[in-house]
């Protein structure tokens, strides 16, 4: 196995996305940047870099270091990789020690070989006298919208990696519920398909993993992954490339969406083209466009005060950040981003790209209150077992801070004086 570290340059402006996570933890496809990498390329992790502002909420849900000094012998080599590349990259096993590889299009790092001894003065802000490669590929993630130009590449190769850790003759499939096409259909034995539910492997596999729940009529149509502890109600139609976290709970039509885990959009309503973030709650009959009426490239801007930016994409949805809310019968127009916190129920649709905790209804917008933010936050994360600590209590009451220039009046040890 290759010795490697992983790091989140911070480069780039990929809010919401990385709000509450570091760039290698976005979920790309069926797994999150860091595990396809991990997996795919077999890498021994020595540690992990994340901006400052993360290194406690990444120290909360990793085991390796963080922003730590790497042991082992000097001359050792490793490789280490931007966790905004979402892809394994053949060159990674190409390059020679003190080679780094250069995106072209940017000028950043995308992965560099080195000896121990000269990562350590790397990552410490030295110049070991590296030798450049550039590639003409844009691989890093850069824009909340690149979501979408990994993904299926993403899915079809997790899809690999999660099929060949069970032999095809294993594969069982419950009585009683329809199975279409060639492609492999794997179910966990902890799940449970209903009879009348129908998989369509015609076009790609399905995987759905353990103690998920597909109830009768279901539709699930490969290739799709469909993450542990989900629920697919009845009548739900999950189409092509489609790739569901944990603990999320999905009815409706889905189509080429992305849910990085733990939300819900149980009822009906379409939703294609889209990247998820956690504990979204979409309220019944949220529809959303992915397809302009012009067929045409689509614009978006990555932040409220940006300039609009052509996405390279004809089919994107939106993208709605952790702890984004709609009412019911909300309408969302293509390309639209919601920031992390964003609470939406006005009768016009939901268009553009939405400030950080902002609570919007006809009557105007204001900024959600922390303090009922967090209580919120806490109740819906307790219905799906899941304890907020105090790291990303904290990390919600910078952002908050910063996004609204409100002091929260919450004070701990270390916290920045200043909103940077």
């Amino acid at each position: 196995m290759a010795k490697a570290i992983v790091f989140d340059d911070g480069r780039g402006e990929l809010a919401p996305l990385t709000d509450l996570r570091p760039s290698f933890d976005i979920r790309t496809g069926a797994l999150t940047t860091l595990e396809r990498l991990t997996r795919s390329l077999e890498l021994d992790l020595l540690g992990l870099y994340v901006p400052d502002a993360l290194i406690e909420l990444a120290s909360d849900t990793h085991d390796e270091p963080i922003n730590q000094p790497i042991e082992g012998d000097d001359d050792e080599p490793v490789v280490a990789i931007n966790g905004r590349c979402a892809l394994p990259l053949q060159i990674f096993a190409d390059l020679e020690t003190g080679q780094v590889l250069i995106e072209k299009s940017t000028g950043d790092m995308v992965a560099a070989a080195l000896t121990l001894s000269e990562m350590r003065s790397f990552l410490t802000g030295g110049n070991p006298g590296l030798s450049s490669i550039e590639i003409d590929d844009d691989v890093l993630l850069s824009r909340p919208w690149h979501f979408r130009r990994v993904r299926d590449k993403a899915i079809q190769m997790d899809l690999s990696l999660l099929l060949s850790k069970q032999e095809q003759e294993d594969d069982l499939v419950p009585e009683g519920v329809l199975c279409l096409g060639d492609h492999r259909i794997m179910i966990d034995p902890e799940a449970q398909v209903y009879r009348g539910a129908v998989l369509n492997a015609e076009h790609g596999p399905i995987v759905i993993a353990h103690n998920t729940t597909v109830r009768p009529l279901a539709v699930v149509n490969g290739p799709c992954v469909i993450g542990r502890g989900c629920t697919i109600f009845e009548h739900a139609n999950i189409k092509p490339n489609t790739a569901i976290g944990p603990v999320c709970k999905i009815g409706g039509e889905v189509g080429g969406c992305v849910f990085q885990g733990y939300a819900n959009k149980s009822h009906d309503g379409h939703l294609g083209d889209s990247w998820i973030g956690e504990w979204v709650n979409l309220g019944a009959g949220t529809t959303n466009s992915n397809l302009l009426n012009t067929y045409t490239e689509i614009i978006a801007k990555a932040s409220p005060d940006a300039k609009n930016e052509r996405t390279g994409e004809t089919f994107l949805g939106c993208v709605l950040g952790d702890h984004t809310k709609t009412a019911i019968g909300t309408r969302i127009m293509t390309g639209a981003i919601a920031n992390t916190g964003v609470m939406y129920a006005a009768s016009a649709a939901l268009s553009g790209t939405l400030p950080p905790f902002a609570w919007i209804t006809d009557a105007g917008t204001k900024p959600f209150r922390i303090a009922k933010f967090v209580e919120v936050a806490m109740i819906a994360m307790s219905r799906r077992g899941v304890d907020q600590t105090q790291a990303y209590a904290r990390r919600l009451t910078l952002l908050h801070e910063q996004a609204t220039g409100q002091d929260s009046a919450v004070s701990w040890p270390g916290k920045p004086s200043s909103l940077t």
